[in-house]
């Protein structure tokens, strides 16, 4: 509050007159002040408590120049001293690899998909690992140590690139189509067997088929007819002892043989049969053929 008093005064007196008193107010009174007061009060309170949650966030969350607590930003990308690592949504990375010291563990509680995309973001290629299945989908798979490949796949074959196939299951092995290898063998002490339930059994080789028993028998066993087949080479049964036991007996031949001896027979379709041994030949004397 401003008083101004103005006195008037003459040559003749020096008494001032009177003149009446002026009151000019200037500011903000009242409960306007008292607002204004509050309101800075409660901007005051409000800085300072977002102050305190900022210094808070940065003390739990462990920020720093380098990155946030374990999390390390540098020029090659983000690193993670230790710990582990939780996201909520996808992650788009080039790259991700474990330290030298310790392996790389990806874990969910429902399940692991990796997606392969292009320029216009399109899946080219995805594996999935669920809690019952695991799923490849791409153009090829391929497995390889080092430069070798041990396993390649695609549309067309699969290569098995290692030097031995080993298939440990009690039923062994299921090929719906052919299978390709020069060489097939069991393990020691164990039986090889070849079967085909409802169709036939073929194996073909451009130079020759080898079949070898170091310390058993090599049993084959047909329902139908069983065929030893050679378009321009010979059929040779080379052994101390060739058995048929069950060839048809012919009819003919020199009757009271004592000493059973027979003679084996063939006739012009290839069909062998016996007939009892005379001092010449009995075989044209039966009827078989």
């Amino acid at each position: 509050m401003v008083r101004e008093q103005y006195v008037n005064t003459t040559q003749d007196s020096i008494v001032p007159a009177p003149v009446p008193d002026s009151i000019y107010k200037i500011g903000i009174y009242g409960w306007r002040k008292r607002c204004l007061y509050l309101f800075v009060l409660l901007l005051i309170i409000i800085l300072t408590v977002n102050f305190a949650l900022t210094i808070w966030i940065l003390r739990v969350m462990w920020f720093n120049t380098e990155g946030m607590g374990h999390l390390k930003v540098t020029s090659d990308g983000v690193r993670l001293e230790d710990g582990e690592s939780e996201f909520l949504f996808p992650l788009y990375a080039q790259e991700i690899h474990s330290r030298e010291d310790s392996s790389l563990l990806v874990n969910s509680s429902e399940n692991v998909t990796l997606n392969a995309r292009n320029e216009n973001n399109d899946v080219t290629g995805s594996l999935s690992v669920g809690p019952d299945v695991a799923q490849g989908n791409a153009q090829n798979f391929v497995i390889s140590s080092n430069t070798k490949t041990l396993f390649s796949a695609d549309d067309k074959e699969v290569v098995v690139g290692t030097d031995k196939l080993r298939v440990t299951g009690l039923e062994g092995a299921l090929f719906e189509h052919s299978v390709e290898t020069p060489l097939l063998k069991a393990e020691p002490f164990k039986d090889l067997r070849l079967e085909s339930p409802t169709r036939s059994l073929s194996m073909d080789a451009p130079k020759g088929v080898f079949v070898k028993a170091l310390a058993g028998n090599i049993e084959a066993a047909s329902n139908m007819d069983f065929l030893l087949h050679s378009s321009e080479g010979l059929v040779i049964l080379d052994a101390e002892t060739v058995r048929l036991p069950n060839l048809p007996l012919g009819q003919g031949g020199v009757s009271g043989n004592a000493q059973g001896l027979y003679e084996v027979c063939v006739c012009p379709s290839g069909k062998l049969f016996l007939s009892k041994a005379g001092v010449t030949s009995t075989c044209s004397e039966s009827q078989e053929c």
